[in-house]
């Protein structure tokens, strides 16, 4: 596990032109790119994950959604803004790097629990 204290800070973070990718490079040399979906799905708001993993939703109907605003929040981390009107995670460095060494484990599990739920990552028609 990854010592929340003790990550490599960003150097670069980039949305792409559609606003549905953000890349994130760190001091260290890792780069690690999210889809606006993963990043949204993933949100380590309390709306998302609740107080207790037992009280964690599954976000459908993501696939489209964009990133419309990034905000710093001291140095520590960046507020996303999505274009589903989603503003209230707060992304630290912890949590990008962490879900960039995980992402494809998380993705993995977030489609299973899709796919158990009988849910999409389509809105509905």
């Amino acid at each position: 596990m990854v010592d929340r204290y003790n990550v490599p800070s960003p150097t670069e973070i980039k949305l792409n032109k559609d606003k549905d990718e953000l890349t994130i490079s760190f001091e260290d040399g890792k780069t690690f790119k999210f889809s606006a979906e993963f990043l949204r799905v993933t949100s380590p708001s309390a709306e998302v994950q609740g107080h207790h993993p037992s009280e964690r939703k599954i976000v459908p109907g993501k696939r489209n959604v964009k990133i419309v605003k990034i905000e710093p929040v001291g140095n520590y981390a960046v507020k996303l803004d999505f274009d589903d009107g989603h503003d209230t995670g707060i992304y630290s460095w912890h949590h990008f790097y962490v879900s960039g060494l995980e992402r494809h484990k998380m993705w993995t599990e977030y489609l299973e629990a899709l796919s158990n739920a009988g849910l999409s990552r389509d809105k509905p028609a």
